[in-house]
């Protein structure tokens, strides 16, 4: 019995437990050599003489650069870079392998040559402007060339900030406000287009409407119009006198009984 115990011990002393918790990846390493198999979950029991659990974030990830970027014209832009990335599962033993642990240092590497070869074919401007995303996009692609074969997932690149030269900055802010200041002066010139229009309408429909009534008083309907006004006036109670020709009443006066 006492020997069962001391080899119980013994097997206790010589054996190690890690736990891989979600969001991470586990790879043992024995005696220098990754093991292929890679634990996403859960416990690995392993000799710690003479094993190690390397473990790594499945995890999207941020790594977050400032550099200068060079512009077509060859001005320097300082930039704010974000590149959200992520490892793939079953290649993490081949990331390690080939790159190593410290490849962040090498996704900065690649990121800086990619950024410099794309952004060289782009105006200064550009990076401040709506073409900023087809940059981004560029960059990515260039990253993936390299990356993706080892493992390493390029989800986006973000240019989260852009500093301009201030001369660059300052003549860019100029043109803005000009072409601001030139549609401010368009909207108000249609504007006053559209007013003038309106007006020549309602001069035109006022004059219309008067010619068509001119045309509609012929000596006959003047007749019946002062017929109706004499039968009208012949209905009214109240004590009046009326000078007429025959044609057109005018009342001089009224007086109530």
């Amino acid at each position: 019995m006492r020997n069962i115990f001391i080899i119980a011990a013994a097997s206790l002393l010589i054996t190690s437990c890690a736990v891989i918790r979600p969001g991470e990846a586990g790879v043992k390493q024995r005696l220098g050599k990754l093991d292929s198999k890679v634990t996403t979950q859960g416990t690995i029991v392993f000799n710690p003489f003479t094993t190690k659990v390397i473990k790594e974030s499945i995890q999207t990830n941020n790594l977050k650069l400032a550099l200068r970027i060079p512009s077509k014209e060859g001005l320097s832009v300082d930039s704010e870079i974000s590149i959200l990335y992520r490892l793939e599962v079953e290649m993490i033993p081949t990331v390690l392998r080939n790159i190593g642990p410290n490849y962040k240092d090498v996704m900065s590497a690649v990121f800086r040559s990619a950024s410099s070869d794309v952004c060289s074919q782009f105006f200064a401007k550009d990076m401040h402007s709506g073409k900023r995303a087809d940059i981004e996009k560029a960059i990515k692609a260039k990253m993936e060339e390299t990356l993706t074969s080892q493992g390493i997932i390029i989800e986006a690149v973000l240019m989260k900030s852009i500093q301009l030269p201030q001369g660059l900055s300052f003549s860019i802010e100029q043109k803005l406000q000009a072409e601001q200041d030139a549609m401010r002066m368009e909207f108000i010139l249609q504007r006053e287009r559209l007013e003038a229009d309106r007006k020549i309408i309602e001069a035109t429909g006022t004059r219309d409407a008067q010619m068509i009534l001119a045309q509609g008083l012929t000596p006959e309907i003047l007749k019946i119009r002062s017929i109706e006004a004499f039968i009208e006036l012949s209905k009214s109670a109240n004590s009046k006198v009326i000078i007429t020709d025959g044609r057109t009443p005018y009342l001089i006066n009224e007086a109530k009984n």
